[in-house]
């Protein structure tokens, strides 16, 4: 049963391996016995010397796993400097569009929550907006920043919109408004 510790082949094992050679010479390869597995090292029901027998389809691109990451255009942010005119112009109606943003676990907006740090619109009028998530593990880490870069590239005469996602300074309820403390019974 052992036989790999000792080196030398049993009968039995030399007789399955003989099957094994038996069979991968047939003629069309019709699997009538096939041959069972051993305990001999490098040998199993299979001839391990010949290829494998399974062959991907075409369909299954496995390239594309070993390929590194392609650079997706538009993802990162492409703000030119600060246009405090412009910033001053779309900063109130970006906070309006923010204020209908809501943390799903909490009933106060996201503006009233203080996770919003800055807003920035330059000469373009391509919008930026820092913010931050109530802790790293935010279940809704994908679809809070998501859904502040939709609403607010929907302001007429916004080019376009990115949310950065800063941790520094980090959230504490200090930053929450006083309508929002009211609203959580926060005294």
């Amino acid at each position: 049963m052992f036989d790999f510790l000792t080196k030398k082949k049993s009968a039995e094992a030399t007789e399955v391996a003989e099957a094994a050679e038996k069979y991968t010479a047939t003629a069309a390869g019709a699997m009538t016995n096939p041959p069972v597995a051993t305990d001999t090292p490098g040998r199993s029901g299979w001839d391990m010397e010949s290829e494998t027998p399974f062959h991907p389809p075409e369909a299954w691109n496995t390239e594309s796993l070993t390929a590194p990451k392609p650079v997706q255009e538009g993802e990162v942010p492409q703000i030119g400097p600060v246009d405090p005119a412009k910033t001053a112009e779309f900063q109130q109606k970006i906070i309006d569009v923010i204020k209908t943003v809501f943390d799903p676990e909490i009933p106060v907006d996201i503006y009233e929550l203080g996770l919003i740090y800055e807003i920035i619109v330059d000469a373009e009028q391509r919008a930026l907006v820092r913010m931050t998530l109530t802790s790293p593990a935010c279940p809704s880490a994908q679809q809070i920043p998501q859904e502040v870069r939709y609403k607010v590239k929907a302001i007429p005469g916004i080019a376009d919109a990115w949310v950065e996602i800063v941790w520094e300074p980090q959230w504490t309820k200090e930053r929450m408004s006083e309508a929002a403390n009211l609203t959580l019974g926060i005294f």
